[in-house]
């Protein structure tokens, strides 16, 4: 029987949780720029008077922005409709519809060099799911190509691939989380500091940032079974 499960983990469920693994990094990449607009992202400001109202949070209609990896995007008021900057390496936030007494200073987008790395990282675990999902049903893919799969070097090469792409990936987003979790502390400093005549916003960091830890929750567990394999083989030896 636990032969059998983990037959079942190697085979079938570590690559759908490497895909989905792919799929919920790249979303949280590409938002909310690109797509989810004012759905997902790594840092929001929203209108709300929890800051000037000790024990209140009550809702109010203002201005709204959404801050990414590659660019951001904003709404003048609860109803409109959300503009959004074009994506790049090195956004320039659109802050615009913040007000004048907002601390937009402290809104800055990180390094052009975390946003690669990003991207790499996920192009290495694309590329891990691609192989790792070749390698579990080299048996089905005929002789030849099961062959040439059986080859620990390409084994290697794969695990190795992945474990790269997961470390640079998961430090990356380490990185941004300390960045705009120190600019959301900041952000919403400033306001409480200037009382009741500060504008009547909150800073807070976004389900960006919960959906990559579910991601490499879930992208560790190929990875795992990969190095396994290596042990092994080493083992073996």
């Amino acid at each position: 029987m636990i032969a059998g499960l983990s037959k079942a983990v190697t085979l079938y469920l570590a690559p759908i949780l490497a895909l989905t693994a792919t799929i919920l990094t790249l979303f949280a990449y590409l938002a909310p720029s690109l797509l989810l607009h004012d759905q997902v992202a790594l840092l929001i400001v929203t209108p709300s008077t929890s800051l000037l109202q000790t024990g209140s949070s009550q809702s109010v209609d203002g201005p709204s922005v959404f801050l990414g990896v590659l660019g951001s995007c904003s709404r003048s008021k609860n109803s409109a409709p959300v503009n959004c900057t074009a994506p790049t390496l090195s956004p320039q936030y659109d802050l615009s519809v913040l007000p004048a007494n907002s601390p937009n200073l402290l809104l800055s987008a990180p390094t052009a060099a975390t946003p690669a790395f990003i991207a790499v990282a996920i192009s290495f675990s694309a590329l891990f799911l691609f192989t790792f999902t070749l390698i579990s049903f080299r048996n089905k893919l005929g002789s030849k190509i099961s062959t040439i799969l059986e080859k620990p070097i390409l084994q290697r090469l794969s695990a190795w691939i992945g474990f790269f792409g997961f470390i640079i990936g998961l430090t990356s987003f380490l990185i941004l989380r300390m960045w705009f979790g120190k600019a959301v502390q900041d952000f919403n400093a400033s306001i409480t500091s200037q009382g009741q005549q500060g504008p009547k916003l909150v800073a807070n960091t976004g389900n960006a940032f919960t959906m990559v830890w579910v991601a490499y929750a879930f992208l560790a567990v190929p990875i795992i079974a990969s190095l396994s394999k290596l042990n092994v083989m080493a083992s073996k030896k």
